[in-house]
């Protein structure tokens, strides 16, 4: 069956606006300096189940090793104590100055506790701090329903709307 989704690319400029970094008690955002594919395995094929996440479902381990080794790529991880909560992946593209939020999800189990806004903030933070020209996302209406106004509340703007065919 062929749907149509409505795809928004956006981006954020200005780094300004202040960030609320606090986390419900016990919880943590950790950044993954030990490049531990299976973590972006596991949450792409656990967040990405609902939001028909595909592309990277045929991977070998080979490939999410290569991924993750990309000396430009960080991955966050969200936990309460030891349990895994969430995550995002961001890449700085030095050629360009700026950072792409790749994924960003949290687990169906903790979803409704306002913590996507939490890694939003997070990532936004840890953006700024390589000063780039702007930080951009792709989303669309097949991702979690609060996805476009969370990035649109921290101040990312759409520069660019696609309408494409998805094959369920």
């Amino acid at each position: 069956m062929v749907s149509r989704v409505q795809r928004y690319f956006l981006e954020i400029k200005n780094f300004s606006k202040p960030i609320d970094l606090n986390l419900p008690e016990n919880h943590k955002i950790i950044l993954d300096d030990k490049k531990d594919f299976q973590l972006n395995k596991f949450f792409y094929k656990q967040i990405g189940i609902d939001h028909y996440w595909r592309d990277r479902l045929l991977w070998s381990d080979k490939e999410w090793f290569k991924y993750v080794s990309n000396k430009n790529l960080e991955t966050h991880i969200l936990k309460n104590g030891d349990d895994l909560i969430g995550y995002y992946e961001q890449e700085y593209h030095p050629e360009l100055n700026e950072v792409e939020l790749i994924n960003m999800g949290v687990l169906k189990e903790f979803r409704g506790q306002k913590l996507g806004s939490t890694l939003l903030n997070h990532a936004i933070a840890s953006a700024s701090r390589k000063n780039p020209n702007r930080m951009w996302v792709h989303t669309c209406s097949l991702d979690h329903k609060h996805a476009l106004q969370n990035y649109k509340s921290k101040g990312f703007e759409i520069f660019r709307e696609e309408e494409i065919d998805f094959v369920a």
